[in-house]
């Protein structure tokens, strides 16, 4: 199914992979207080499992397995304890480094360059979880020759995420939080990016909350006519709130997480 970046469909090998693999698990945890008092959120239990083991799942089972997870200085032995070396949760390479400061999702992500080296990237938000898997997403991926790819999801909460607006059919801009969304499309915690990602990076400046917003990097693809999108079939919920993370369980009971449909987690993860 999966070996050395290879993606397989159905068994059979349909393509190599030069993307590798980037969690971004980091932050406070505000939202969540006071259960992050003395952990990180994505190392709190989700039906049993550490958060974190779902988008990691999620990245191995689509046949990505060269992974960086970027975390919170202080919580970096919490998260080698739990991972280990990648190697029980089907990563062939794992690295866990510090990311600079709770600066917002795309100073996280700038952490990854070396790391990358000039390979393209599927970065997600390690509070995130997809359960019918993003493989489809990384098939969609490799096909696409220039530019970044995001994956839209209708939500009931679209002040709460970046939203998606339309002319038509046509993807004009992406909202951070909007007041008055002009659409329930949100941009799931899901990104695919080419090598000069970190250069877009370091073009950005803060926003009025003193982040560097990943929403600033889609644009910048969007405006330049090479940001693709798909809409996501199946559940998908992020865990950062008390509510959220409630339903991530719930979606877990009632619907399964298929995206690791071949392999258990190990033991006591």
């Amino acid at each position: 199914m999966v070996n050395g970046g290879r993606l397989s469909a159905g068994g059979d090998v349909v393509c190599e992979l030069f993307m590798k693999g980037v969690i971004l698990a980091g932050g406070t945890g505000s939202r969540l207080w006071p259960l992050t008092r003395h952990t990180n959120k994505h190392l709190l239990p989700i039906h049993g499992r550490a958060m974190i083991l779902y988008p990691l799942c999620s990245l191995t089972a689509a046949g990505i397995d060269e992974i960086l997870v970027v975390t919170a200085a202080a919580h970096l032995a919490d998260f080698k304890h739990l991972l280990g070396d990648g190697r029980g949760f089907g990563a062939r390479r794992l690295e866990i480094v510090a990311e600079p400061g709770p600066g917002g999702i795309a100073a996280a992500l700038s952490v990854a360059g070396d790391f990358c080296r000039g390979d393209r990237l599927c970065a997600v938000l390690g509070d995130n979880l997809f359960g019918h898997g993003i493989a489809p997403h990384v098939e969609a991926y490799t096909g696409q020759q220039h530019g970044a790819r995001i994956v839209l999801k209708p939500v009931d909460t679209p002040e709460r995420f970046g939203i998606a607006r339309f002319e038509g059919d046509r993807l004009v801009t992406i909202e951070e939080k909007p007041a008055r969304p002009q659409s329930h499309f949100a941009v799931t915690g899901l990104y695919f990016y080419p090598p000069d990602v970190f250069d877009v990076c370091r073009t950005l400046e803060p926003s009025a909350r003193g982040e560097l917003e990943i929403t600033d990097v889609n644009n910048h693809y969007l405006r330049r006519g090479q940001l693709k999108y798909d809409v996501l079939e199946g559940w998908w919920s992020d865990a950062g709130t008390f509510e959220s993370l409630k339903q991530a369980g719930e979606l877990i009971t009632r619907h399964g997480f298929d995206g690791d449909p071949s392999r258990t987690f190990p033991s006591g993860s």
